[in-house]
C-alpha cells in the first residue's frame, strides 16, 4: 500500500504540507477559478507548497472507451496528474455541480486517472468486495459551487454529487474528505456574497 512521507516538497519549495489543488471546471473564467486561487492564497501564506492542475488546460480523451477491461494509454497530461497526486498530502477539488453531478471533464479525469494498480487494487480478480486502497494517508477538501440552494440539494435531490465524491471515489480510493464547502446558491448572488465566499476560501486554505 503507498504511503505519503509526511511534509517536504523541494528545496526551492520549502517545506511545509504538500498540496495539489484541481480545478475540475472546463471554463476558462468562473467563480471556481477564484475560489482555488483563493484557497492557494490562504494555504501559501501559511508555508504550504501548492501545486495545481487545471483540467480545462490539460489534453487528454475523458472517455474510458473500453471500460477497465482494456489499457488505454494514458497521455503525457495524465501522466503527469499522477505523479502529482502520488506527490501530494492533501488534494483540493474545486468544480461546479452541474446537473446533479460532477462536470464531464472531472469525471473524465478521474476515471482515466484513477485506474486499477494506481487508486485501487483488487485482492480477487474475481470478487469486488475486498479491495486496497492505494491512496491511502491522503486528506482531500472539495469546494463546490451550486446554483441551486444548499438545503435543497441535500434533502430533495439527495446530494447525488457529494456522495459519488466522497465516498464512492475518493473514499474508495483511501483519501478521507476532511472538509466540503459549498458556494451556493451562484446565480442570484450579490458581489458581496462572493466576496465572502471568497474570504471563506482563502481561511479554509490557511488551516489545512
Amino acid at each position: 500500500m503507498a504511503e505519503v512521507t509526511k511534509h517536504g516538497a523541494t528545496p526551492l519549495e520549502g517545506d511545509g504540507k504538500r498540496i495539489l489543488l484541481v480545478l475540475g471546471t472546463p471554463k476558462s473564467d468562473s467563480l471556481c477559478h477564484a475560489l482555488a486561487e483563493a484557497y492557494a492564497q490562504g494555504a501559501r501564506r501559511e508555508g504550504h507548497v501548492v501545486r495545481q492542475l487545471k483540467l480545462g488546460e490539460l489534453r487528454f480523451d475523458p472517455v474510458l472507451h473500453g471500460g477497465y477491461d482494456h489499457n488505454q494509454t494514458l497521455e503525457p497530461d495524465l501522466l503527469e496528474a499522477q505523479r502529482q497526486i502520488h506527490w501530494a498530502e492533501h488534494l483540493v477539488f474545486v468544480y461546479p455541480v452541474w446537473w446533479g453531478g460532477l462536470p464531464a471533464l472531472l469525471k473524465g479525469f478521474l476515471e482515466r486517472v484513477f485506474l486499477p494498480g494506481f487508486a485501487f487494487r483488487y485482492r480477487d480478480q474475481r470478487r469486488s468486495q475486498s479491495w486496497d486502497k492505494l491512496l491511502s494517508g491522503r486528506t482531500a477538501d472539495l469546494l463546490v459551487t451550486l446554483d441551486t440552494p444548499r438545503w435543497y440539494f441535500r434533502w430533495i435531490y439527495g446530494a447525488p454529487a457529494h456522495r459519488q465524491m466522497v465516498r464512492t471515489i475518493l473514499g474508495f480510493c483511501g483519501i478521507k474528505t476532511r472538509r466540503l464547502e459549498e458556494f451556493a446558491p451562484v446565480r442570484p448572488s450579490s458581489e458581496a456574497q462572493r466576496q465572502d465566499w471568497l474570504r471563506r476560501a482563502e481561511q479554509l486554505g490557511s488551516r489545512v
